[in-house]
């Protein structure tokens, strides 16, 4: 078995290498091939498998279609699923849940009280609103001093803003 394998050096050439026989640095022969090493790289960040609808409605048809024993641990490992999906599938299906075999989105629900909604709505129109009054101001205060640059001043009236 160790007579086909060569090991090649750099710059040298043994008399056993010549004459095909495979030799390590002691002098002995190799031990049996090793396994290629798997490839250890780690996604930076795992993304959770989703499933659509149509294709859980497939393997359930296929798993109980399935007539020898064995036939369902056979898809299971073919497509990579754990028999808690197909439980899973199966319990969502007979419940006639909408959208049944569609994802659920996790974590917890939040449910946004009416008064906290219109607060944030009133305060993102108050921000725009206040954003748009100092734009207008300083357009303003432009023609002003433009108007007085060019001989006609404009009078200068206080606007009072309670009774506005």
């Amino acid at each position: 078995m160790a007579s086909h394998l060569k090991i090649h050096r750099k710059g040298s050439s043994s008399a056993s290498e010549r004459s095909g026989e495979a030799v390590n640095a002691a002098g002995a022969a190799p031990p049996a091939p090793r396994l290629p090493v798997p490839d250890s790289e780690v996604t930076a960040r795992p993304q959770r498998r989703r499933f659509t609808a149509e294709y859980k409605r497939s393997i359930l048809d296929e798993a109980e279609a399935a007539q020898n024993s064995g036939a369902i641990g056979a898809l299971l490992r073919r497509e990579g699923l754990y028999a808690s999906h197909l439980t899973t599938w199966k319990r969502q299906r007979k419940q006639g849940e909408i959208d049944a075999l569609t994802p659920k989105k996790r974590g917890p629900k939040v449910v946004v009280s009416p008064l906290v909604k219109e607060n944030r709505e009133l305060l993102a129109a108050n921000a725009r609103l206040t954003k748009k009054l100092k734009s207008a101001e300083l357009i303003i205060e432009v023609q002003k001093k433009v108007a007085a640059l060019l001989g006609n001043p404009i009078p200068n009236i206080q606007i009072d803003e309670e009774n506005s």
